[in-house]
């Protein structure tokens, strides 16, 4: 065995930077210093940057580059819609968010703190499979309804929704559509206009750009309300200074992500599903969580039998390999994933859960690793297991 191997699997949480981003972003730092915003030629040198960004994630995403307003991250994004919403709620002296159980805590959050303000949020359940139940969504829509929010693809199960009929639904009761694709750019295709989107958020540093910057898109003519405020920059939209090299970074990353897409899903699934079957031949008693025919490629989550997640982590992380007992945002809690529990898995099955997340520079030699290690540790932990 190969113990100076490491083998990241946590790419759900944050990828590495492209090497082609890295080097960009760090030429950008070190010449390019003028403010976006500015007329002179430094700041239109910088301002040019932006722009060319603006034009490489609008090519990724099927919209317009004047649709894009750039965020510091898609929670800043998701943060925005919900008070958009919550601005027309207000106008209209009524009305309903609708939005679902497995939902990123940038937007769980969102709804607790709208709740206690007294707006009215009501969240549709999703089937075993982690996909949500349209027959329960239809039944929380009307006319009174503003905003409808679904994830495209879910950070812990990888599970894919039905983002096209779920935004026609929508937009049959007068209410306006967001999706999260956070974890679907560069795995899948993803278009704000084949989707009829009026709201898309996501982060550059889920496809090899830089932490700390990422993206609303919003259709032309939907009503905003700027979640930042301090100054004309993105045309009113979001105040700041521009992080120039940063945006220029996320740029890069979503050109590289456009050019190489089918390619990267189909070496993501391929590996993904080398993992799925060996784990099910070599482990006893697992369980394989989401919906595996709409899944993101990379993503396999699976419950242990009579193990905790977090002593599985642990132990593979002694030998190297890096993965997940669940969403990075919910580190520190000690209680099972809300979404497996949201699809009815059961609470023990839930405590057992880990996330394996593949990225762009894993190989089919990681897998074989992963492979090789696992089952001893599981067998290990079950010999010593209480229950």
């Amino acid at each position: 065995m190969d113990d100076t191997r490491i083998v990241y699997l946590d790419n759900n949480a944050t990828t590495q930077l492209a090497p082609e981003v890295q080097k960009a972003v760090a030429d950008v730092e070190a010449s390019v210093y003028g403010n976006a915003s500015s007329m002179h030629t430094f700041g239109r040198r910088a301002g040019a940057l932006v722009e060319e960004a603006r034009r490489n994630v609008a090519d990724l995403i099927d919209c317009n580059p004047d649709e894009i307003t750039f965020t510091s991250g898609a929670s800043e994004s998701n943060n925005t819609v919900f008070e958009i919403a919550r601005s027309l709620i207000e106008k209209r002296g009524g009305g309903r968010i609708v939005t679902t159980t497995i939902e990123h805590p940038s937007i769980m959050e969102t709804v607790k703190y709208l709740r206690s303000e007294g707006i009215t949020v009501d969240m549709a359940p999703v089937d075993r499979e982690g996909r949500v139940r349209i027959d329960e969504l239809k039944k929380l829509l009307g006319d009174d309804v503003v905003l409808v929010s679904v994830m495209t693809g879910n950070n812990e199960t990888g599970s894919i929704q039905e983002v096209g009929l779920i935004s026609e639904l929508a937009h049959a009761c007068g209410a306006l559509f967001h999706t999260d694709a956070t974890q679907a750019i560069g795995k899948i295709e993803v278009s704000c206009r084949k989707w009829n989107l009026d709201f898309l958020s996501c982060s550059g540093h889920k496809f090899y750009g830089p932490k700390g910057v990422g993206v609303l898109y919003a259709k032309k003519g939907v009503p905003f309300q700027p979640f930042v405020h301090g100054g004309e920059q993105e045309h009113g939209r979001r105040a700041g200074t521009y992080n120039t090299p940063a945006i220029y970074g996320l740029g890069i990353a979503a050109k590289l992500a456009k050019e190489g897409l089918q390619e990267e899903h189909d070496r993501l699934w391929a590996m993904r599903e080398k993992l799925r079957k060996g784990i099910v031949a070599s482990v006893p008693n697992v369980v394989v969580n989401g919906c595996q025919e709409h899944c993101l490629p990379g993503t396999l989550d699976v419950s242990f039998e009579n193990v905790e997640g977090e002593s599985i982590l642990l132990m593979l992380d002694m030998r190297g390999i890096a993965v997940s007992t669940g969403s990075a945002c919910a580190t520190g809690s000690l209680e099972p994933s809300y979404v497996l529990l949201a699809g009815g898995l059961d609470v023990e099955l839930a405590h057992g859960s880990i996330r394996f997340s593949f990225g762009r520079y894993n190989t089919m030699e990681d897998v074989d690793y992963v492979l090789e290690v696992l089952p001893p540790i599981i067998e290990r932990l079950r010999a010593i297991s209480t229950h």
